[in-house]
């Protein structure tokens, strides 16, 4: 299995069509702000999240600036999961482009 680098733009709409988001950032960060339903993902829920998701659903992973999604992306590729890609430019460059697309908390 493989993963595609997705730019921003492009992933607007496949995330609105259902797909996961998971944040590979760090907790504080993740709780400061992050994409809207996005689940935090680290070394401790990873492989909760393996066990419990629908391989089918494409997911696309965030972190700070499109670089270390790339190793967790291609990760989950290979743990199954069927359509998942890397954000491109990650939280820092989705933020600035969607602000209205982030919360905080969680």
């Amino acid at each position: 299995m493989t993963y595609t680098c997705i730019d921003i733009s492009d992933a607007l709409p496949i995330i609105e069509n259902n797909a996961a988001v998971v944040d590979i950032r760090d907790l504080v960060s993740f709780e400061t702000s992050h994409i809207t339903n996005a689940v935090s993902l680290t070394n401790d829920n990873v492989q909760d999240f393996i066990d419990s998701a629908d391989q089918n659903q494409p997911i696309i992973v965030c972190c700070y600036h499109g670089n270390s999604s790339k190793g967790a992306a291609e990760y989950l590729a290979a743990q199954g999961f069927k359509e998942v890609y890397s954000l491109n430019g990650g939280f820092s460059q989705w933020s600035a482009m969607f602000p209205e697309q982030c919360e905080m908390g969680r």
